[in-house]
């Protein structure tokens, strides 16, 4: 088949198209969600685990007299069984309530076909990817450390084909990388991900420089417990805002009145701050439509510092998570990048931290977070990057962290949204004052 949607287009949304037609339900729309992926691993001195992955789900929601019920298949030649299964469950749970439901039904007759295709990441195959391995390893091996990682590629395609008439389609390509430097004392890391192999920006040059890091990691020494003036990396930055969902822009939490979304106005960052859940940036995993067929709008969720809205089924959001039903979530969280190139140059007494590990959710009333930092992690002093640290237990507030920021970096990394179907969180490095260490 080759590097191709995994399912041809024709066949997708005609198939869609038919089961729907003529359902005995008041409203249906069903959902193909298809991804298939090639991916080269590796590790030490060799390529291992190569992995070509095809996944394809249908997902069909029969909505009667405002109650919705949902089916899903893998299997493409079920989805009329799953349109009628789904229509059965609706009216039963219809005639079982004492009256109207209030699932709401899009009524967009949109049809249209979208191709966000890359051909450099067309081209990035699977010699190309191992020489890119190839390289990283040597690169490790001549200072005595391994090098480990993945590189790939992917197709991802989305169709729905609702009741209403609406048949939406989209292919995307998408390339991602990650890789580890270290020897057992100090580490490095990069990620990134990308509709575009060139855009991703893994190069000889970023081999180079994780390779570097990772040497000056060596010796690296416990880090006190305390108070810093932190520099994230971007992907630091991006972990924090990961967060942003369950602290209150994913739709049910605000529409449940859970969270810091049911304030909109009210100032929780400061000024450099603003994120958006944004389908047209170029960055991320951008996608023009939901699995309800949808268009997805442009959220604001922080504006300089000000609380915006959440996302929900109306502004294309519907999403689905891995194991669970279809659900308003924010999938391509963009942070603006700022004008800095060195913000380690503005810090006389402080900690660059790389990235997070272990990251979890302690309190969504104060937005804190607890977790490890992870790799290369410096002390700053009067601007430049110092001895290295060893990881380290944090407990924070990202609200009261984001509060601080008084420096956004320039450069955007990406990395996915976990157990979110094509998500995503793009960020930029920060400089924020208050980032706590230890026990609170």
């Amino acid at each position: 088949m080759g590097f191709a949607a995994p399912v041809e287009p024709a066949r997708a949304t005609e198939l869609l198209a038919a089961a729907v037609r003529g359902a005995a339900a008041d409203h249906v729309e069903a959902a193909l969600l298809a991804r298939a992926g090639e991916y080269t691993r590796f590790a030490v001195e060799r390529v291992h685990q190569p992995q070509d992955i095809t996944e394809q789900q249908v997902v069909v929601r029969a909505v009667v007299n405002g109650h919705a019920a949902r089916v899903a298949t893998s299997a493409l030649d079920r989805v009329p069984d799953a349109v009628r299964r789904a229509t059965a469950i609706a009216r039963d749970l219809d005639h079982a309530a004492p009256g109207p439901g209030s699932a709401w039904t899009p009524e967009n007759a949109t049809n249209d076909d979208h191709l966000l295709w890359h051909d450099d990441t067309a081209a990035f195959d699977a010699s190309e990817r191992v020489t890119i391995a190839a390289h990283a390893m040597a690169e490790a091996r001549r200072v005595g450390a391994t090098a480990a990682g993945m590189v790939g590629r992917a197709v991802t395609q989305l169709a729905v084909a609702a009741s209403t008439g609406a048949l939406r389609h989209v292919v995307a390509t998408e390339a991602t990388g990650s890789l580890t430097v270290g020897d057992g004392d100090g580490s490095a890391h990069w990620a990134n991900l990308h509709r575009s192999r060139t855009e991703l920006g893994l190069t000889p040059a970023t081999v180079a420089d994780v390779v570097a890091r990772a040497v000056r990691t060596r010796g690296r020494k416990p880090l006190p417990d305390g108070v810093y003036t932190v520099v994230l990396g971007p992907e630091a930055t991006g972990e924090l805002l990961g967060f942003l969902g369950v602290l209150g822009f994913d739709g049910g939490l605000a529409e449940a009145g859970v969270g810091v979304a049911t304030g909109p106005g009210r100032r929780v960052a400061a000024e450099p701050v603003t994120v958006a859940d944004d389908a047209s940036h170029p960055f991320g995993l951008p996608i023009p439509f939901d699995v309800s067929g949808t268009s997805k709008a442009v959220v604001p969720l922080l504006t300089a510092g000000l609380v915006g809205a959440a996302v929900d089924d109306r502004t294309g959001h519907a999403h689905v998570a891995r194991e669970s039903l279809p659900a308003p979530v924010a999938a391509n969280v963009v942070m603006a990048p700022g004008p800095d190139d060195d913000l380690v140059a503005g810090v006389a007494d402080g900690l660059y931290v790389e990235r997070f590990w272990y990251t979890r959710l302690v309190d969504r009333r104060t937005s804190t977070i607890t977790g490890v930092s992870r790799d290369a992690c410096f002390r700053i002093v009067d601007g430049e990057q110092t001895e290295p640290v060893r990881g380290a237990r944090f407990t924070q507030s990202v609200f009261d962290l984001l509060s601080t920021v008084d420096g956004v970096g320039a450069e955007l990394r990406a990395q996915p949204i976990m157990n979110v179907w094509n998500g995503s969180v793009t960020a930029p490095a920060i400089r924020a004052h208050g980032f706590r260490f230890g026990p609170r």
